[in-house]
């Protein structure tokens, strides 16, 4: 099944093409949603009832018709064949004038329907910048599977058409076949064979040569864009020779040493946590130690104002925000970086963190997206100033 032309794939480039959108108004609207009958007869509800939030909202400015024109994109797409039959674990659309995204979250957000002058893209940062996120590459001799998610669940990725997926792809139909099988057969007198060397060492070769082309196009196409550290879900036995032929700095050297077919989806991500959950804990730590250092050397605050003045003035290093607190407010001046409270179902308001990491990526800093119990602060915001 061929994915949705307007159905994308979450990495920084969506992230800067939303935040480069211009365009107003700017509808984002997040939801929940379910891969499996029955559960999922109730998305198209739930979808319905954002999208009246969305029509309140745009009818304090806009007129019916206005409103109407402006919703019509997002009820062209849902109304595809098929579109809540492809579902992952949660949605998201983002939707202006000339701009219309989808794109499939491997974790459940929370119900937004918001129209402001931008893009609320603060859920978007979360699952981004995450070091929680990682890529799975489920691999045996006849093809693989791709997914992404984190230690909750895991989606499988639509391969790019340049992707190696199988032993086909690498070594040819004719190939491939004689390479699987000889591979059946190895170790049986039928597959001896002198002179130029064992059938084994034939399938050792074969399969180097798949691997080698499997690895590259992953980094290629999915390692490189993201970011995200990559597992190997593989037989024991697999695990030597894709770590030799790999050069992807992101491949994790302690992979998932198991047959992957014979996972669900949760379990694989439940054993993919066990791997990165170290490593997000070190990096989360060093974060906090680093902020902390800086506000006792005066180079880092958790006051709202004078975060917002040094974030016009470009001295923001590191932005450090709550994921699920929203501030109904805007930053009016952006010289003296005034901040002006606002109603949040005002057309022209979108939260504050949410602006305020927009205006901190596009100023060259950093932004961590932390839930309310990892923050380092009480106000839903901390940065570390470059000076």
């Amino acid at each position: 099944m061929q994915p949705n032309k307007n159905t994308h794939s979450l990495d920084k480039a969506l992230l800067q093409e939303l935040l480069a959108v211009s365009d107003s108004p700017c509808l984002s609207l997040y939801m929940p949603t379910h891969r499996s009958h029955p559960e999922n007869l109730q998305d198209p509800v739930r979808f319905k009832n954002l999208m009246k939030e969305l029509e309140e909202s745009l009818l304090r400015k806009y007129s019916n018709d206005e409103t109407k024109a402006h919703l019509a994109p997002l009820i062209e797409l849902t109304s595809e064949v098929d579109f809540w039959n492809r579902a992952a674990v949660g949605l998201a659309i983002f939707s202006a004038p000339g701009f219309i995204k989808a794109v499939k979250l491997a974790e459940a957000p929370k119900e937004i329907a918001m129209v402001a002058d931008s893009f609320h893209t603060k859920p978007i940062q979360y699952y981004l910048q995450s070091t929680e996120r990682f890529h799975v590459l489920a691999l045996n001799r006849h093809e693989i599977q791709l997914f992404e998610g984190n230690r909750h669940s895991l989606v499988e990725i639509d391969l790019h058409e340049e992707v190696t997926a199988t032993m086909t792809d690498a070594l040819g139909e004719e190939n491939a076949d004689e390479h699987l099988t000889v591979a059946s057969n190895v170790g049986t007198a039928s597959s001896m064979h002198h002179g130029h060397g064992s059938k084994k060492d034939e399938v050792d070769i074969d399969s180097e040569h798949y691997f080698r082309d499997v690895a590259e196009s992953i980094a290629l196409h999915y390692s490189k864009p993201s970011g995200l550290p990559l597992l190997l879900a593989a037989l024991p036995e697999y695990h030597h020779l894709f770590q030799k032929v790999s050069k992807n700095p992101l491949l994790v050297e302690e992979g998932i040493k198991v047959n992957p077919s014979t996972l669900t989806s949760e379990k694989l991500a439940e054993l993919a946590w066990e791997v990165i959950k170290p490593e997000f804990l070190r990096k989360q730590e060093q974060l906090i130690g680093r902020y902390n250092q800086s506000k006792a050397n005066g180079l880092g605050s958790e006051e709202i104002k004078e975060v917002a003045v040094a974030l016009v003035e470009g001295r923001v290093d590191t932005l450090i925000i709550e994921a699920d607190r929203i501030i109904a407010s805007r930053i009016t001046n952006l010289v003296t970086g005034n901040i002006q409270n606002k109603d949040i179902d005002n057309p022209r308001v979108d939260d504050l963190l949410d602006d305020m990491s927009e205006l901190a990526m596009r100023m060259g800093g950093t932004v961590t997206v932390l839930t309310k119990e990892q923050m380092p602060s009480e106000s839903g915001v901390a940065a570390i100033f470059r000076y």
